[in-house]
């Protein structure tokens, strides 16, 4: 008891210690410290939400999404707004759309054999899921996923990085296929890991458009994309820089986190992940 509690007071210590570099604190490099995040062995549902500024249906869903974050622990559910751009053209250009996230919507729905893309559109584990409105079918859903045994392990580690600025850091994410030992491994079923870098507490006031006069409250918008990384005999490890001035150099820090995802390239599945939050 007494060892664990130590333990738990020297990792909120560490965790702080980092918030103080990132945020251009004295802490010399020396001192630099590490954070990190592990996935549980049961799945955790990644829900994506596919969403515009530009599209007056939208709004609920995102305060839905908020919701689930703030509410539900991440190892049960992590949550991802992904904001798409083709209603950019109705009069109001989304600050956060990407057309990677366009392209990832449409991946998706040809993993379902259906073309049809629309927001808001929920995906949950790689799969649609129409329902996420109604509260029993939208947790039927997830309590689904997180019955199932993780078939892949994830590992996110977060290094502040004084070097490259007071903001910047170092990412390590790997991911390991536990279910079939790399000797075995069907070459044909192919795993991706993905990285989005997300961030929380966003404010738009909307001038034109759909939303016009509306102000839009963000949580979990996803600002970088990274992948997808190839698992090789059953495992990768993806090593990247990040500088949060990159994304938004007025943004505070604990406003940040990092999702780590593996999906089967095959089926679209989404086979497990990790949520590694700065906002400790």
């Amino acid at each position: 008891m007494f060892a664990s509690t130590i333990s738990n007071v020297i990792s909120i210590m560490h965790k702080y210690a980092l918030l103080a570099v990132l945020s251009g604190g004295l802490i010399s490099t020396a001192q630099a410290v590490e954070l990190t995040a592990k996935s549980p062995a049961h799945r955790v549902a990644l829900v994506e939400l596919y969403t515009s500024e530009g599209c007056n249906s939208c709004p609920p869903a995102d305060a839905w999404l908020a919701k689930i974050g703030s509410k539900v622990s991440a190892d049960m559910v992590i949550p991802l707004a992904l904001h798409v751009d083709y209603w950019d053209s109705l009069g109001w250009k989304d600050r956060f759309g990407d057309h990677a996230f366009t392209l990832r919507q449409q991946a998706l729905a040809d993993y379902a054999n259906t073309k049809v893309v629309y927001t808001p559109e929920v995906f949950a584990g790689g799969r649609e899921l129409r329902k996420w409105s109604t509260a029993s079918a939208a947790e039927s859903a997830l309590q689904h996923i997180n019955a199932q045994a993780s078939p892949v392990d994830i590992m996110i580690k977060v290094t502040s990085n004084e070097a490259r600025g007071p903001r910047s850091y170092d990412l390590t994410a790997i991911a390991r296929d536990i279910i079939s030992p790399s000797t075995t491994t069907d070459p044909k079923q192919t795993q991706n890991a993905f990285v989005a870098v997300y961030q929380n507490k966003l404010v738009s006031k909307v001038a034109a458009g759909e939303n016009g006069g509306a102000t839009l409250h963000h949580e979990f918008v996803v600002r970088r994309w990274l992948g997808p990384f190839a698992l090789k005999a059953g495992m990768v490890k993806i090593q990247q820089n990040i500088s949060l001035d990159s994304i938004g150099g007025d943004v505070p820090v604990d406003q940040f986190g990092i999702v780590t995802f593996v999906q089967d390239a095959t089926t679209g599945e989404v086979l497990q992940v990790a949520r590694l939050a700065l906002d400790h």
